[in-house]
């Protein structure tokens, strides 16, 4: 295996590496067991503290192992690759899917019969308990209704933590543990414990000493089992690394690192920590390649740092995030398919000053991700115009490796937008990617900058054209202005839409308050808080108003079907008048069935623009149509709104991971062609085969849309074949494609899928040759046959581009 800077990968790493590819997923009972046991024996506790001494208990107690040839250690269960359960969150639905996880049609997990009795008496406390049970009590009736309807999802948020979030590693780097503890100590110092308000500071800032405790415990409980290894190794080799380890780990268990070894082992403990604390996902590494870089340069100068060694430690870095996993319920799997964390690692971009930030660790970092050709960590690429060629031309040979990575942020259009959202200048120079392709301040931001409701666009639609009628639960939730046979001109047709998607707007809120509430007073997470500015100043959690910036973003589902849906009824039934409305109605009805219903279909297909062709008929229609949801969306606040954070509010965001796919399963026939409860459209893409005229046209179209206002991704996933790029005219002509497509349209993102169609199809019939086959499905990257048949042909079935000749 070669990175592509002329080292071979070590033995030690290529062992690693297979290792952890080749171990069955399964699930852990020690968190569960230990959290249901403190919660037992401190059910009068503050929550915040309670918490607390859960992750203590559980960091002081849990397994922990040392793999041979490690020299990153830290473990996230009692086996590699075996997903902890927390059932603070939600239990029923474990109960009611234990017997199946290991018949999944993907994402499977297998367990021993001991291991589900384990579970169910686990469960037996928690019943009636959990974060799930009381979100949907807080629900307002209506709201309640809509969710189980599915047009709003939000069971995601209610059966596992917040995270998507990147906490502040360049001041963990800094200050070590010790440092946070004298933070800590500060602020109790000046707490006046008569009011009630500094009470709540106390318990809160009480339960983060706690916690840290936890911390330095877990990281010492590893400097002891590697010294113990050390005594009976008999490798003299090994023997001098796990003593290293020994001093490394009794060293930051406390103090601040010195060493990059000891940066990126503290690095990687925090990560996993607040994985064990927390199963939200999307918990991101932010700007790895900035604050790890001082170590770097210093241990290069002092000559105790090869680059050949720097580069094996971050590819077990990757290795070690890859053996992190999560378990979630069938129906959420669906929106995340593959069984992805989305650990974010971001790379390039600008400094504070505006200029370029790309390091010799960038390229370290890029070359060691292409080498593992793994799913964890997403890695994501800052884009800016004085970037040069010859990094852009490191992230296409990576590209070109096929798994879908790196993907590219566009700093031309994501820095003036935060500093217009009143994000200071040098904390917006300073974003990272989050989780997908979503974007914050690390450290400085609150959850969920993208994640929180999933709106279907088409349900909305559906609904405005048949007077607030949902075809598919049959129920209105919002009277609606007419059916699509009422209405004389499209004019009407906006106007119904917009009074839908209002509404629907406005519920996504509502039901997003009752969630966080339930987030806010039921699981509080302590580490997590404590490492993002401002909590331990504030006293607060994050959910409380701790961070300094708190804007969030719901993912918005069918984008390019709705684009298309109203660039038909337009043109074909107000304009041209090929189709009556009432017949269209009828079609639709029907699912498009006899010849007459294919016909019609063949026409709604063939005879109307399709958005990523650059067609202003459509593409102009579709940003009218998204515009009216933001201007709503963009009124409303989160729970946190003058609670101390900047911000408090809402933006659009297209970040909908492969949630199109299970959407879509839920949608009657829509007038772009589309038959009832297939795919919709993934992220801002064009709609699976539609997009006919080539990637410039795709870039065209995407740019029509208000991408300044849609700080909850763009998200463009472009698929082309392996012989697109081979040649480097090819390699030349994408290069020049992502500068057009940032520096004069002002694109949001891009990432690329790098594989055959006929290497897809056979990898369906013949899984087991094709193992390694990694592709990108939405905001992230897996294996491909991990994942669930439906997804898989909704991946074969994107449009295959190629450069013209």
């Amino acid at each position: 295996m070669n990175t592509g800077t002329g080292r071979k990968t070590s033995a030690r790493v290529q062992q690693l590496r297979n290792s952890v590819l080749k171990a069955q997923p399964g699930i852990c009972t020690e968190r569960a067991h230990i959290y249901t046991e403190v919660y037992r024996e401190h059910s009068t506790e503050p929550v915040v503290v309670k918490r607390a001494m859960a992750i203590r208990e559980t960091l002081k107690n849990m397994s922990i192992f040392i793999d041979e040839g490690e020299l990153i250690v830290g473990n996230q269960s009692s086996k590699l690759r075996a997903a902890p359960i927390f059932p603070e969150y939600a239990v029923e639905w474990l109960l009611n899917e234990i017997d199946e996880l290991d018949k999944r049609s993907g994402d499977r997990f297998y367990l021993s019969e001991k291991e589900k009795e384990r579970i169910r008496d686990i469960c037996d406390y928690w019943k009636g308990h959990t974060l799930i049970e009381k979100g949907y009590a807080l629900m307002p009736p209506l709201m309640r209704d809509l969710h189980e309807a599915g047009i709003i999802r939000a069971e995601g948020n209610l059966t596992s933590g917040d995270a998507h979030i990147a906490v502040n590693f360049e001041r963990i780097l800094s200050l070590g543990i010790v440092g946070y503890r004298e933070l800590v100590q500060d602020q109790r110092g000046r707490l006046q414990l008569h009011l009630q308000d500094d009470l709540r500071k106390e318990q809160f800032l009480r339960a983060v000493l706690i916690a840290l405790e936890g911390m330095e415990m877990f990281i010492g409980r590893f400097a002891e089992l590697a010294l113990v290894l050390s005594q009976t190794e008999q490798d003299p080799n090994r023997k001098r690394e796990l003593l290293l380890i020994h001093d490394i780990c009794k060293r930051i268990k406390y103090d601040p690192p010195e060493t990059f070894y000891e940066a990126l082992q503290l690095v990687y403990f925090v990560q996993l920590i607040l994985q064990i604390e927390s199963n939200g996902h999307s918990l991101s590494l932010g700007r790895l390649d900035q604050y790890l870089y001082p170590f770097y340069c210093h241990d290069r100068k002092g000559g105790i740092l090869t680059e050949d060694f720097a580069e094996e430690l971050l590819e077990c870095m990757w290795i070690k995030l890859y053996s992190i996993n999560k378990i979630r319920p069938w129906s959420h799997t669906g929106l995340s398919v593959g069984s992805p964390l989305y650990q974010n690692v971001t790379i390039g971009g600008q400094t504070v000053h505006g200029e370029d930030a790309v390091n010799e660790l960038s390229f370290l970092v890029l070359h060691s991700v292409g080498a593992m050709r793994l799913t964890q960590p997403n890695l994501s690429v800052r884009y800016h115009r004085s970037m040069g060629d010859d990094f852009l031309r490191s992230c296409l040979q990576v590209i070109e490796k096929g798994f879908g990575m790196p993907a590219f942020n566009n700093d031309e259009i994501v820095i003036p937008s935060l500093i217009n959202l009143g994000v200071e200048a040098e904390d917006a120079y300073n974003y990272s990617a989050i989780g997908c392709i979503e974007i914050a301040v690390p450290g400085k931001w609150g959850y969920r900058c993208t994640g929180m409701s999933f709106l279907n666009l088409m349900r909305v639609f559906l609904a405005a054209i048949n007077n607030g009628r949902d075809p598919t639960s049959g129920k209105t939730f919002c009277e609606g202005s007419g059916r699509l046979a009422d209405f004389t001109s499209c004019v009407e047709l906006m106007q119904a839409w917009r009074k839908q998607v209002k509404f629907y707007a406005r519920a996504t809120v509502a039901i997003d308050t009752a969630v966080d509430t339930a987030l806010e007073e039921s699981v509080p997470d302590v580490i997590c808080s404590a490492f993002v500015d401002h909590c331990i100043e504030r006293g607060k959690t994050i959910k409380e108003g701790g961070s300094k910036y708190d804007f969030i973003s719901g993912p918005q589902v069918g984008i390019a079907n709705l684009g298309n849906s109203l660039a038909a009824v337009k043109k074909l039934v107000f304009e041209e008048r090929r189709i009556g409305p009432a017949q269209l109605m009828k079609h639709l009805q029907n699912n498009f069935e006899g010849k007459e219903g294919e016909s019609v279909r063949q026409m709604l297909l063939n005879r109307a623009p399709k958005y990523g062709n650059d067609e202003d008929y459509v593409d102009l229609l579709l940003r009218e149509a998204y515009t009216y949801f933001i201007d709503e969306i963009e009124k409303h606040h989160n729970t946190r709104y003058g609670r101390g954070p900047i911000g408090g509010g809402y933006f659009a965001g297209t970040s909908s991971i492969s949630a199109n796919v299970p959407a879509g399963a839920t949608v009657c026939a829509t007038p772009d062609g589309r038959k009832a409860f297939s795919p919709l459209a993934e992220g801002s893409s064009p709609a699976a085969g539609t997009d006919v005229c080539g990637p410039t046209a795709v870039y065209q179209s995407v740019a029509k849309l208000p991408t300044g206002r849609i700080l909850g991704g763009v998200l463009l996933n472009q698929k082309m074949s392996p012989l697109a790029i081979k040649e480097e005219a090819s390699k030349k002509k994408l290069l020049h494609l992502i500068r057009t497509f940032f520096n004069d349209l002002k694109g949001w993102h891009v990432q690329y899928n790098i594989v055959s169609r006929e290497n897809l199809l056979d990898a369906q019939q013949k899984p087991q040759e094709h193992r390694d086959l990694v592709v990108r499905v939405a905001g992230y990257s897996a294996f491909f046959t991990t994942v669930a048949p439906e997804a898989q042909n909704d991946i074969i079935s994107r449009t295959e581009h190629a450069f013209q000749e």
